[in-house]
């Protein structure tokens, strides 16, 4: 009787512990990009939307996604488990869009061929099925490594990237990548008496692991093939030469070892601004030499032309109208002067319509002023004894006589101010030391206490 009602608790706490982990599951899928190829369903925040699709898109292991058609109108949201059909069995996914949002995403993946008949969905997933589907789960690292010691022994030229069990566990997905055709008849008898499961082999090409696997890019966010990318299109090196990208191969392969795909993301507005583009092959002929294209700014229109002037390399910037010109002109057996077209001073001199009264051009009006550093008290008595002394000098060249008339009548007065400054300056100097004194006596005994 106490073995029977421990094994009930079990239940109840792996019953309680599976509900626990279903609601994080639907948690985590209703954050933004939780799951990779996410898309976002922005009539998600309207109240009561009429749905006229009964299909809904469901999610499976890394990038696999498929759509079910919900016959028993199952009341589903996003990051619900479900079991849906399979062949044979059945699958375990969760739902990662609902709703009419299902259709587009129908279009993006199959374009006008859309298939006529989907497979269902059962319902919603129960307590048996999710456990079911971890003990799954967690044989998938174990089943890939041992799949592919068995491919080495074998000796086929082939690499086993990755594995998927079916909710059920009753088949396994080998998804594989070979650069050649592999006779892999024998490898699915050893995998299918190793596993004791249905064995499916799926090739893959190197984009489509690197989307499988994920991982962070140069420019620090998901590889797109793991976000958002779906149909893979041949990336070739004339998409970089279009955008002027230098063909360095460690800079333009990706982590999958092939060409960026987001070289092909730009490439449609480079082709377009370099419709009327001159040929940059032709040398730009002038009465100073040959010049030769080296660098094309696409978006601005400038051709950077070099020659050598005074056997010394020279860099014009030329507009793709002036380059033009210059063609033509090489065509009818004319060499301009210059290369650079004369430039029109009232074009350049342009006067405004406004005055710039409040400063609202300067990129400093914002800025604290400094404040001027008040001057010594030296400083100033200084500048006061010099204008004083150019005031004397100029009263002096006034009148020059009556200065010496008073330096003869005052004498003795001279010698007094002399003396009562000498008295001034001695007495001042007395008062300092003094001061000095108190200060050292309050210091020492600060430190004595």
């Amino acid at each position: 009787m106490d073995i029977e009602n421990s094994n009930i608790k079990k239940d109840e706490n792996s019953a309680a512990e599976t509900e626990k982990y279903m609601e994080q599951v639907k948690e985590s899928a209703r954050r933004s990009g939780s799951a990779k190829l996410y898309c976002y369903d922005w009539m998600s925040d309207i109240d009561n939307p009429q749905n006229t699709s009964k299909l809904v898109e469901v999610r499976f292991k890394n990038t696999r996604k498929d759509f079910y058609v919900n016959d028993q109108e199952l009341p589903l949201e996003k990051g619900d488990i479900v079991t849906v059909e399979a062949a044979p069995g059945h699958d375990i996914g969760i739902v990662s869009l609902t709703g009419d949002l299902v259709a587009e995403q129908l279009k993006k993946m199959y374009g006008k061929k859309i298939p006529e008949s989907f497979k269902k969905i059962f319902r919603k997933a129960k307590t048996v099925d999710v456990e079911k589907w971890e003990e799954a789960k967690a044989l998938e690292h174990k089943t890939m490594i041992r799949a592919r010691q068995i491919a080495k022994d074998l000796k086929l030229n082939m690499k086993i990237g990755d594995v998927e069990y079916q909710g059920d566990k009753t088949k396994a997905i080998f998804y594989y990548i070979a650069d050649e055709r592999v006779d892999f008849r024998e490898l699915i008898k050893i995998f299918a008496e190793e596993f004791k499961i249905r064995i499916e082999m799926r090739q893959i090409g190197v984009r489509q692991e690197a989307g499988r696997i994920g991982g962070i890019g140069l420019c620090g966010r998901d590889l797109c093939c793991s976000s958002f990318i779906t149909n893979f299109i041949s990336v070739s090196t004339n998409a970089a030469r279009y955008q002027e990208v230098s063909l360095n191969p460690q800079k333009m392969a990706g982590q999958c070892g092939k060409l960026k795909c987001c070289l092909n993301f730009e490439l449609a507005s480079y082709m377009d601004a370099r419709k009327n583009f001159p040929d940059t092959n032709i040398a730009l002929e002038f009465q100073g030499g040959k010049a030769y294209h080296t660098k094309t700014d696409v978006y601005k229109g400038i051709f950077t032309y070099q020659y050598k002037k005074d056997d010394v390399p020279t860099f014009v910037e030329l507009p793709v109208d002036r380059v033009k010109e210059i063609i033509d002109l090489n065509k009818k057996g004319v060499k301009p002067e210059t290369l650079e077209c004369a430039v029109d001073s009232s074009e350049v001199e342009q006067i405004p319509d406004y005055e710039n009264v409040v400063g609202q051009e300067s990129l400093t009006r914002f800025d604290k002023k400094k404040k001027k550093k008040k001057h010594n008290n030296n400083s100033q008595n200084h500048q006061n004894t010099q204008n004083d002394g150019v005031a004397e000098n100029e009263d002096q060249q006034k009148n020059p006589n009556e200065k010496k008339e008073q330096q003869v009548k005052n004498p003795q007065e001279q010698r007094n101010n002399s003396g009562q400054y000498h008295h001034n300056k001695h007495h001042n100097r007395n008062n300092h030391r003094h001061q000095e004194g108190q200060q050292k006596n309050q210091n020492n005994g600060g430190q004595n206490a």
